[in-house]
């Protein structure tokens, strides 16, 4: 499988993400953090994130008389690329964007089932707007939301910090009717 076809899965999807949280865990520390999955599919999913080169290993110890074996990131292989993403079909991008939405939905579903859980307090927003961009106006946009995020995503984890799993979603929307376009 390349690496496309690995992160086309909404388990796996949520192991990757387990992962920028967490720089190095253990099967039994993703099966915690997605106890909703069963352990079956979490060693199944590792597998294939290890055969395709997404995950590695990254030391071992003896627990009782089982060797744990701590993983992690291989570099920028869990990411589709601007090229990648340019040779996908309309229907891989359906499908990725289908297996974002579900790997979302899910860990939202996750993040309610918690005890703790408070939406309003934890400022959990999830708004949609439509804006009006011309070229020039969507690339300001997204060089300077690259801006605002990449300073932050570096943040480590430490006290008073929680994390919080940011997802951004930009596509165009329904062009007007030629009746209803404004006079160019």
């Amino acid at each position: 499988m390349d690496s496309v076809e690995l992160v086309m899965h909404p388990v796996r999807l949520r192991i990757i993400h387990a992962f920028s949280l967490h720089a190095r865990l253990t099967t039994a520390d993703l099966c915690e953090r997605l106890p909703d999955v069963s352990k079956a599919t979490i060693y199944r999913h590792v597998g294939y994130l290890v055969d395709g080169g997404i995950l590695e290993a990254a030391g071992e110890q003896r627990v009782h008389s089982v060797l744990e074996r701590r993983y992690r990131l291989v570099g920028q292989q869990a990411s589709i690329d601007r090229e990648q993403a340019a040779a996908l079909s309309h229907d891989d991008h359906r499908r990725l964007f289908g297996v974002a939405m579900a790997a979302l939905l899910a860990e939202f579903n996750a993040y309610l089932d918690r005890e703790d859980s408070d939406p309003v307090t934890d400022r959990a927003i999830y708004p949609q707007t439509t804006l009006w961009l011309d070229p020039g106006e969507l690339a300001n946009l997204i060089a300077g939301l690259r801006d605002l995020i990449r300073p932050l995503a570096g943040n480590d984890p430490s006290s008073g910090r929680a994390p919080y799993l940011f997802n951004s979603v930009l596509f165009p929307g329904q062009p007007l009717p030629e009746h209803e376009a404004p006079p160019r």
